[in-house]
């Protein structure tokens, strides 16, 4: 049995401060801000908006009606089945998924260090992946498995690296971002080197890639990437009432019975995870982690990061930042270059927002 609604009176003896939405199945129950579905809701509808209009848009338009054709295979379709389904619906389809995969790193991230500059972004994990990932186009010239493990092992290893570089009898926000800021400058570094000394030819490939882009997005690359992206999810998920005790410092999370470090390190670990797997298929796509979190709750005006209008958020932006770089710009773009644009204007605001703040 299944039971969908608002909270009973004995629930009611703890007030939330908001309308709240408990869905129950089986022994298990699960609360949800009544604002935040609503905002999830509003959302997935914007994206699957802009989803059809970038299947709509290109050198050979097609109008609603060409495209529904094409998606439900209409025999009549012709040659515009082959533009959507084969040509954009993969990297429309990607840039939800992966969008969504940075919105909720983002938040992860965020959450667990209570910092709103707390992304892979700026902490050097995203760095990491791109380094492990470059080590294999340049050296190995890898398939996009080996790509994917290459940044995997990268982010991993950086995180790693920064955690036990932050660590002081545990570890402290600020000290782990200040911390992976200096490692991200160095594997900014380290990436220059490789570049300078690689192949002109495959120099230039790598730093195509690099500039994070979802153009020649394959379904294989789109089915495979959003695949292991919702099995993090659903591990992800089983951490996130451990992730919302932590939000309320790690004595008060102890004192609940959470295991602050477990929690910590796979939370990371699956964070980096979700990064790295967006890196290996389109580069480093950077500051839609930093900024989807924090849109969200302010859209949400829910107390702390919450993980699921993060994703929405997420694949809202890169959505939309995709759509801007191919489409509604003089010359196409990467789409990375779109978020870095709108990103960095974000990380101004939001750097003088802190430092008012902190007055």
């Amino acid at each position: 049995m299944s039971s969908t609604g608002l909270e009973t009176a004995a629930e009611r003896q703890v007030d939330f401060g908001h309308r709240t939405l408990v869905v129950r199945t089986g022994g298990w129950a699960t609360r949800w801000h009544g604002r935040s579905v609503l905002v999830c809701a509003v959302l997935a509808i914007a994206t699957l908006a802009v989803t059809v209009w970038a299947l709509t848009l290109g050198d050979y338009p097609l109008s609603l009606a060409q495209v529904w054709a094409a998606v439900t295979g209409d025999p009549g379709a012709g040659f515009a089945r082959t533009v959507v389904v084969e040509w954009r619906a993969p990297r429309a389809v990607a840039a939800v998924v992966f969008g969504a995969a940075l919105g909720v790193s983002g938040a992860a991230f965020q959450s667990l260090i209570r910092n709103p500059l707390a992304s892979p972004d700026i902490i050097g994990f995203s760095a990491g992946s791109y380094s492990g990932a470059l080590v294999v186009i340049i050296l190995i010239h890898g398939s996009y498995l080996q790509l994917a493990a290459g940044a995997l092992i990268g982010g991993i290893a950086t995180a790693v690296v920064v955690y036990l570089l932050a660590w002081r009898g545990g570890v402290q926000g600020f000290r782990l971002i200040i911390v992976g800021i200096a490692i991200s400058a160095m594997l900014t570094s380290l990436n220059t080197w490789l570049m300078l000394n690689a192949k002109l030819k495959v120099a230039m490939s790598a730093a195509a890639w690099g500039a994070g882009s979802l153009t020649g997005t394959s379904w294989g690359q789109a089915l495979i990437g959003s695949g292991v992206i919702l099995l993090l999810f659903g591990v992800l998920a089983v951490f996130s009432p451990a992730l919302k005790q932590l939000e309320l410092g790690d004595d008060a999370a102890r004192a609940t019975g959470a295991r602050v470090e477990r929690v910590r390190v796979v939370v990371l670990v699956l964070g980096v995870a979700l990064t790295a797997t967006v890196t290996a298929a389109a580069g480093p796509i950077v500051f839609v982690a930093l900024a989807a979190p924090q849109i969200a709750r302010r859209l949400a005006r829910s107390p702390g990061v919450t993980l699921a209008p993060a994703a929405f958020t997420g694949a809202l932006l890169l959505a939309a930042a995709d759509v801007t770089a191919q489409n509604l710009l003089p010359v196409e773009l990467p789409v990375g270059v779109v978020t870095v644009v709108a990103g960095g204007a974000y990380l101004v605001w939001l750097l003088i927002r802190e430092v008012r703040r902190r007055r």
